[in-house]
């Protein structure tokens, strides 16, 4: 069995302000940098895929997890979606097949 996939669907954490959840997005990547064990990979998809943009204020954790070794999985629909395809900052293309098998394959799935 695999490790950890954390899944992260939205650029924020959970509902309500904007702000607050997109600071709250922020806090958790760079705590998840910050702590052991780290996650096998992170998986995103729908607005997620935009932590991943060069303009994005998580990218210096997302950064440090890569640099650690997990894998950061964007949907290739979603970064199409986006107009993202060809401006990702970090992390590999990925595609439904893939995520679902990383998925399957993982011991845990923590979906944030």
């Amino acid at each position: 069995m695999g490790g950890t996939v954390v899944v992260m669907h939205a650029a924020e954490l959970g509902r309500g302000d904007e702000v607050l959840g997109a600071k709250l997005a922020g806090s958790f990547l760079r705590t998840l940098a910050a702590v052991e064990p780290k996650p096998e990979a992170i998986v995103f998809y729908n607005a997620a895929v935009k932590l991943l943009a060069p303009e994005s204020a998580a990218l210096e954790a997302l950064r440090q997890l890569e640099d650690a070794g997990v894998e950061l999985l964007a949907c290739v629909t979603c970064l199409e979606h986006f107009e993202l395809t060809e401006r990702l900052a970090l992390g590999e293309v990925s595609n439904m097949r893939d995520i679902v098998q990383r998925l399957n394959a993982a011991a845990k799935v923590l979906t944030v």
